[in-house]
Formats: structure tokens, sequence, C-alpha cells
């Protein structure tokens, strides 16, 4: 059923962060999840046409919107990263991940999303370029001052 509700979320990204959440205890299910999911499903009854429309005239620029919240998940304090990437206004691209470590600050917590979002902008670069299509000054929208000051310094140093 997680399979299912993962593969779903290409065209679903409202369901996104629960299916995640639900995957995560995949590898030890309780009944618990088991309603949680039954849950969604149901959700997905109740909301058949919501979903991702593509409209055809609009403007072609890629750009992208990262964020992340600190020490979010309450078992283990570590922060989750987002991300959404869009060309025009069409949505192509979106991740929503448990970071791997635990963040120190929040600007830390930023950072690391920003760093993951700009490894995602740079893939579609690439792989547009195989299109014709170049997009080499793309925007990434980040809500943290300090960590774009940190992106922005090209001095690095062992407090950053």
């Amino acid at each position: 059923m997680i399979g299912s509700l993962m593969y779903l979320t290409a065209s679903r990204p409202d369901i996104m962060f629960a299916v995640c959440l639900c995957a995560r205890f995949q590898a030890a299910p309780k009944t618990s999840y088991l309603q949680v999911v039954k849950r969604i499903f149901r959700y997905l009854k109740g909301a058949p046409r919501l979903g991702l429309w593509y409209s055809k005239n609009e403007k072609f620029n890629l750009y992208a919107y990262t964020d992340s919240d600190y020490g979010g998940c309450n078992l283990d304090k570590k922060s989750t990263s987002g991300g959404c990437q869009f060309l025009g206004g069409r949505l192509i691209s979106w991740q929503c991940k448990k970071q791997t470590c635990v963040s120190t600050s929040t600007i830390e917590a930023e950072y690391i999303a920003a760093s993951s979002c700009c490894a995602q902008v740079i893939w579609i670069q690439n792989q547009m370029l195989d299109y014709g299509m170049t997009f080499m000054a793309t925007p990434i929208h980040i809500d943290n001052k300090s960590a774009i000051s940190i992106t922005n310094n090209p001095m690095q140093h062992s407090k950053t």
C-alpha cells in the first residue's frame, strides 16, 4: 500500500508528507500505522479531482523554493528538509526528506535544505541541456537570511 501511495505522490503532492511519514515506519509496522494508511486512502477517495494541472501558455523559467524545520522530528530531533522546483508555473519536482544529521541551529538546517535543493536544480539543469535549454541563472528562494549569507560567502572556515 505504501508503494502505491509513493507512486501516486507524483501527481498528488498534498499527500507527500503523510505518505513519507508512513514510509519511515515501514520496517516495523504496527496496526496504528495501517489505520493511518487507510485514512490516506479514504482522503483520496473523497477528493478525486485534486492533483497537479499544467497549463500550456506560461513563461518557461526554472526557479526553486526550499525550507526546513529545526528539530521537527520528536523521536530523534532531526530536521526535515523540503523543496520544490518550478518550470514556468508548473511544479516539476519536489522533495521532502528527514536530514541525516541533527542540526545544531536553524541556520544549519536551512543550509542543508538549500544544499539539497541546489543539487536537485543542478540535476534538472543538466537534464534540460539534453533538450537544448539552458537555465544557468536559476534562483533558489530561501527564507533564512543567515543561510543566504553563508551560501554567498566565498570563504569557507570552521565556523560555517
